[in-house]
């Protein structure tokens, strides 16, 4: 049996994580549990890898294997246990490039300069940050390391960059800090460790949002799937994950080619990633968003739903040693999706769906799965890791035979869930 330890592990992976072919010969341990490295009110890094350290040891059988589909400090971790215990893993230093947003970016003017956007570093304290910049609205501002679009605003002049630079500076140390104190400790280059700047200014993308997901094995960068991001009418925020991308073939070949170049010119390797693009009809251009160096976890459902087997396959088998097979279509579905159920106004939860209301929406729709985010009674403000603009208080997976129906299950869900917040006012 292999000792394989996840960082964060969680009731809902480990589910699937069981349900892998591999994983008849791997036991699945926790080197932090899910409650250590969410809903927390700060992340001591250093206490985190001492007591993941210590977990570790302390295992009879030894170490085999270190993984996480989840993003900082997960992903940040994994290198580091890695290679404190001798396993497969990823250079740190290649997935810091890929988290810190400035640095990432100066990597990928290397390789694909024509592939994305103008940017900028600047410092949301400083009151000339704005002219200093010499860009024209609008354009994005966010910290350095964020996740989930967390402090990540528009901006569509000078007042609203000092008004959103403002509440950046006020709310950056929570994320910030800890991924500092790995950029110190572990020696990052200094340019970058002591870099007044803390946040980045890019140009609008615009476009079809997608998702590409891939691996490195040994220096080769495969692609393996592409999910699209749907999402919300006028808005930013997402709408829902659904796979397979209904991209035509010819952009997501590009989007591979571009991929490929990314991941190289970082030094990435022996790891899964995910890249978000946009693909513009109106100029034909892909542009890439930002790169994450490890699988999606909110795409793993709807990839078991299409291929009979989520994509903890690629991870794991990297993490082992082993080239990732090609992923067949053997699923129960031809389509999936992964909806975020949103709110876009402040408030408090006066109904959240029972247990019983979930069951029983899951008898009439199989294959259906509620994960509610929220509780009865609770302020919207109290949830971790939004983005700037909206409030997610369930994901609801759904599988079907083509996207018309997937929608009409969607809207059903939604019809027997009935999320109310405040004064009753429905979502």
């Amino acid at each position: 049996m292999k000792n394989v330890f996840v960082v964060g592990l969680d009731d809902f992976n480990l589910a699937m994580l069981k349900r892998l072919p591999e994983a008849e010969h791997c036991r699945f341990l926790p080197a932090l549990d899910i409650s250590e490295i969410r809903n927390v009110e700060r992340y001591d890094m250093e206490h985190l890898i001492s007591t993941a350290v210590r977990r570790m040891r302390a295992e009879p059988g030894g170490v085999d294997a270190v993984v996480t589909y989840y993003d900082f400090p997960g992903t940040d971790l994994v290198p580091i246990l890695a290679e404190e215990f001798g396993v497969i893993g990823p250079d740190l230093e290649a997935v810091l490039k890929c988290e810190h947003k400035y640095w990432s970016r100066l990597e990928q003017q290397k390789a694909i300069p024509d592939n994305i956007p103008t940017f900028r570093a600047f410092d949301p304290e400083d009151e000339e940050a704005f002219q200093k910049l010499d860009m024209l609205p609008p354009f994005w501002i966010k910290p350095f390391k964020s996740f989930k679009s967390y402090l990540s605003y528009k901006v569509n002049d000078e007042y609203s960059f000092l008004a959103h630079s403002r509440e950046i500076a006020e709310n950056l140390d929570f994320m910030q800090e800890p991924f500092n104190y790995l950029l110190e400790a572990y020696n990052m280059p200094k340019e970058f460790v002591e870099m007044r700047e803390s946040c980045i200014a890019e140009g609008s993308l615009s476009g079809r949002m997608c998702t590409l997901e891939g691996y490195v094995f040994q220096g080769e960068v495969v692609a393996y799937g592409i999910v699209d991001s749907v999402r919300e009418t006028d808005r930013s925020s997402f709408s829902r994950y659904e796979y397979p991308s209904s991209l035509p073939l010819e952009i997501q070949f590009r989007m591979a080619d571009v991929a490929r170049r990314a991941i190289t010119v970082i030094g990435l390797d022996n790891s899964a990633f995910n890249i978000e693009f946009f693909y513009d009809p109106n100029h034909d251009s892909v542009s890439l968003l930002e790169i994450n160096p490890r699988i999606s976890q909110a795409h793993t459902d709807i990839f078991e739903k299409v291929h009979g087997t989520s994509h903890h396959r690629i991870m794991l088998r990297l993490a082992l040693g082993m080239r990732p097979k090609s992923m067949a279509y053997d699923g129960e579905f031809q389509v999936a999706a992964n909806f975020m159920v949103r709110t876009f106004e402040p408030g408090r939860m006066v109904n959240v769906p029972d247990q019983s209301t979930i069951e029983s929406l899951q008898r009439e729709l199989p294959g259906t799965i509620v994960e509610v985010s929220v509780k009865q009674g609770q302020d919207l403000s109290e949830l971790q890791y939004q983005d700037s603009y909206s409030f997610q208080v369930a994901n609801v997976y759904l599988g079907a035979g083509h996207r018309i129906e997937l929608l009409e299950k969607y809207n059903r869900c939604l019809e027997a869930l009935d999320f109310q917040v405040e004064r009753g006012t429905p979502i």
